[in-house]
């Protein structure tokens, strides 16, 4: 569209320029230089294969509305009617006809688009978007990628949103859990899953397994080493490299020359790594911590433990992608909508607008060969984004001229100096913990820069206690030899009696003290057996006469 100006008074200059919008009552509908990520044909797609195309063209027909929510989250601090003045600026004085929608009309907008276009276009975009040559990606044959939980994505405090996530802690917000698998090496989202923060992490990850393929190396922290969810990750066909619980009694079926042994976790072969890592600090003090490791890479001549362990570090990328997320794009703020359904569309399209920001960074780092992908700035990429939403530029894909956009430019104009070893405090991050100190965990009080790491692969000493050879999978036994059915039976051979969590546990020799506790009260609140006093269970309840002093001690 050409833009005309009259003569300029002496002594200024008039600038014009040219850009291009879609014609008629579409041309609100962009996202600046992005359009080219999502462009006018996708959105379209979207709209016709999920049935959201109008019936009748509007003032504001639906691919507008699928760019007003898009750009919703691109400037997530201001209103329905800011965010369309900021689609609509470069248009004033045009000619162009331009809707003036009310913030009623703009809600309305959204309704008639709903969430099911917008969970599509993220489909669409989302997955690995590193080349085979892109520096910064890969362990050697394997693509690294990672899987983390987030839930602590605040909503709007409505009662339907309540109803629909559940109440917030101590009279917060309601929470979002979002999960995640994402592309460590270039943090873009390969897969994406949410909803209440009552459903366990495994859960959702379960629901993105199939994103997995043989050439990945999988990384995830404590609490997704679970039997039945490292059995279906295998099945896959992908490898795994995790951080294992302490209280996961692995048994030792054969040690390596790097200190390393192999194990089974439940029916998956497996290689432990305990590793100690010292870490010096430019101020002179140092602290040290352990990780017990897990991994499909059983050779231990190719993959070294002591490598591994450094590479299991490549995991708190996952970090940044939600630190960007949450606090860069979303400013830290609550979602804005006050529905379950708004909530859904929103979300898929902050994780959208994320994943166009990450590709147009991954093509400037690989314009330029060698570069890492994390020295590209989000916050960078996403200004010159607003910015170019607000001028309307870049909307339409350009003749190949062999130079990159804006967004990409800038990008590459301010580069990230290579990542330095350093380490961090590390605080509760939940608004509403009701920690509001530190954790003791030995780190440095202030962010400190590394001088020195050390890693120390630990053998297993001579004192660990005797383990089983193999690791207990219930589900590969008959329901009569079951963990719960045969600790039933052991309860109703004498209902009369009182057992301990640690004699239950000694009369099997299968299971560990603390898994005891945990099923024994699960199995309890769900009135399976009955809890009688303070760690005593029995088959039948007992309600004759007060426990004995020495039964309760």
């Amino acid at each position: 569209m050409p833009v005309r100006h009259c003569a300029a008074p002496p002594g200024l200059t008039v600038l014009s320029r040219e850009f291009t919008v879609a014609a008629g009552p579409f041309a609100p509908g962009h996202l600046g230089e992005l359009t080219q990520v999502v462009p006018f044909e996708l959105v379209d797609a979207v709209l016709e294969e999920s049935g959201g195309v109008q019936r009748r063209l509007r003032d504001l027909p639906s691919r507008v509305g699928v760019y007003f929510v898009l750009a919703m989250c691109l400037f997530p601090e201001v209103g329905y009617q800011l965010v369309w003045n900021k689609l609509t600026a470069a248009l004033a004085g045009t000619g162009v006809d331009v809707a003036d929608p009310t913030a009623k009309a703009l809600r309305d907008l959204r309704r008639r688009v709903g969430a099911a276009p917008v969970r599509r276009l993220f489909e669409v975009l989302a997955g690995p978007l590193a080349r085979p040559a892109t520096a910064g990606v890969r362990f050697g044959r394997f693509r690294t990628v990672s899987f983390d939980g987030c839930s602590s994505i605040r909503l709007a405090d409505t009662a339907r949103n309540v109803g629909g996530f559940g109440p917030g802690g101590r009279g917060g917000c309601p929470m979002l859990e979002l999960m995640t698998l994402v592309e460590t090496g270039t943090r873009s989202l390969i897969g994406a899953v949410f909803g209440p923060t009552d459903t366990g992490e495994t859960a959702y990850a379960s629901r993105l397994l199939h994103h997995l393929r043989p050439d990945m190396l999988l990384l995830w922290d404590k609490g997704f080493d679970a039997n039945a969810f490292l059995a279906a990750l295998t099945g896959t066909g992908a490898q795994f490299l995790g951080r294992i619980r302490a209280n996961r009694r692995t048994p030792v079926l054969a040690r390596l020359g790097d200190g390393s042994y192999l194990s089974v976790i439940g029916t998956v072969p497996v290689r432990i790594i305990e590793a100690q890592v010292t870490v010096a600090l430019d101020d002179g003090t140092s602290f040290t911590g352990t990780y017990r490791l897990a991994t499909t890479l059983t050779c231990a001549n190719r993959y070294p433990a002591a490598v591994l362990a450094e590479l299991y570090h490549e995991r708190w990328e996952h970090e940044s992608t939600y630190f960007a997320l949450r606090h860069t794009l979303g400013q830290g703020r609550p979602l804005r909508s006050g529905d379950p359904i708004g909530v859904e569309q929103e979300m898929w399209a902050q994780l959208t607008l994320y994943q166009a920001l990450r590709t147009v960074m991954v093509q400037a780092a690989e314009s330029r060969p060698g570069t890492d992908p994390d020295r590209c700035g989000f916050t960078i990429a996403l200004q010159a984004a607003r910015d170019l939403v607000v001028q309307a530029t870049g909307i339409a894909v350009l003749p190949n001229t062999g130079t990159v956009g804006v967004i990409a430019q800038r990008v590459l104009a301010a580069l990230l100096p290579p990542r330095r070893p350093r380490v961090s405090t590390r605080k509760v991050r939940s608004s509403v913990s009701r920690y509001a100190e530190r954790q003791n965990d030995g780190r440095p009080d202030h962010s400190r820069t590394i001088t020195d790491l050390t890693v120390t692969v630990l053998e297993p000493g001579p004192d660990q206690p005797p383990l089983p050879t193999v690791s207990r999978d219930d589900r590969n036994v008959s329901p009569g030899q079951r963990r719960r059915h045969r600790i039933l039976e052991l309860l109703q051979e004498d209902p009369t009696r009182f057992w301990r969590p640690a004699e239950i546990a000694a009369h099997f020799g299968d299971v560990t003290l603390h898994t005891m506790y945990r099923q024994l009260s699960r199995w309890a609140e769900s009135g399976i057996i009955h809890k009688l006093g303070p760690g005593l269970y029995a088959a039948t309840a007992w309600t004759s006469t007060p426990l004995p002093p020495a039964e309760i001690r």
